[in-house]
């Protein structure tokens, strides 16, 4: 064995001598220091010798990891002060950093929470997995009636869907609290819908409602002038189209005074005015589902899409263009 380290240190002696990068003798270093390296084989071997051969041996590879480590360490110093400096100057400005910035439909519902809470709107929220009883029934959808089929659902069971809209929200918290009340709710709503232009199979919606003893159909359409007015920071007229919805009595398709143009453009297919919302007076079915006394209460419902929105105010004509993430896209805005 110690001619076997004999020839280990002249191995070592000419590897080192030829090293000239930090990387070299590093690479050194693991070859004969490492866990599994040439110096760990004979300290194993180690254990194998007489008595009378372990003095002599353990003082050659205690005396050689020394050597091994001392020449190592001697060469990385001078091949330190070879490497030049880095000067820097402290009063140099720093690199900018980019911030990042809210996705467009976070600014929209950002937008939207700050002017329905300047209305004294509370927010609520609820579960976007709901039983048949909460997304239909409550809201006057009886089993087997065609507005149903108005709502392309994915059901979870028997008992859940994906809520198509969020108007259980409503349902919800009329059964906690009483009136007078004021909600919206924004959240993600989910319809089996063909991916195009206009429509996503998963979307996000905004709903409203009002409960008092004297609320009406003109101060559902003052709360709307008041919202599309702050939201496209323009003044926007309101016109309301009877309409059918199963949980208002009467209905009606809300349009606004198209925000880009004034005498017609393709957003608002050259008309001046943009279908935007439904709405409609709660009906006193639905009343009857939560306990409020329909002859005492009234109250207004309204509801559309986030995304349409933020179509509208942006002048974006594709819907898809929201979720791609193209960076070239998100950043104009």
């Amino acid at each position: 064995m110690e001619n076997e380290l004999s020839g280990l240190s002249a191995t070592f002696d000419r590897e080192i001598d030829v090293a000239n990068t930090l990387k070299e003798l590093d690479s050194i270093r693991i070859k004969f220091l490492g866990r599994k390296g040439l110096l760990s084989v004979f300290y194993e071997k180690f254990g194998k010798l007489s008595k009378e051969e372990r003095p002599k041996i353990g003082q050659i590879l205690n005396s050689m990891k020394n050597k091994i480590e001392e020449k190592i360490t001697r060469k990385v110093e001078a091949l330190s002060e070879t490497i030049p400096s880095i000067s820097i100057d402290y009063t140099m400005p720093g690199y900018k950093i980019p911030a990042g910035k809210y996705h467009l439909i976070s600014q929209t519902i950002k937008r939207v929470k700050d002017i329905f809470q300047g209305l004294n709107f509370d927010i609520a929220d609820g579960p976007e997995i709901e039983t048949d009883y909460y997304n239909f029934e409550s809201l006057n959808f009886p089993e087997h009636h065609p507005a149903r089929d108005m709502q392309d659902t994915f059901h979870v069971d028997g008992k859940h869907v994906l809520r198509t809209h969020t108007s259980p929200v409503q349902i919800r918290t009329m059964e906690k609290r009483t009136p007078p009340l004021n909600i919206i709710s924004i959240g993600k709503c989910y319809r089996n819908d063909p991916l195009d232009a206009s429509h996503l199979p998963v979307f996000q919606q905004v709903e409203g409602l009002m409960i008092s003893e004297e609320v009406n159909f003109g101060d559902l359409k003052g709360v709307l002038k008041i919202f599309f007015s702050e939201f496209f920071q323009k003044e926007t007229n309101i016109r309301l189209n009877p309409s059918y919805f199963p949980f208002t009595e009467p209905s009606a398709e809300v349009s606004v005074t198209c925000p880009i143009c004034t005498n017609g453009c393709p957003l608002c297919k050259k008309s001046g005015w943009i279908e935007i919302f439904g709405a409609g007076m709660v009906d006193p079915n639905v009343f009857k589902k939560v306990n409020y006394d329909a002859e005492k209460w009234t109250g207004f419902a309204f509801g559309g899409g986030i995304e349409r929105l933020t179509l509208i105010k942006h002048s974006i004509n594709d819907i898809r263009l929201l979720y791609e993430n193209d960076v070239r896209f998100l950043n104009q805005f």
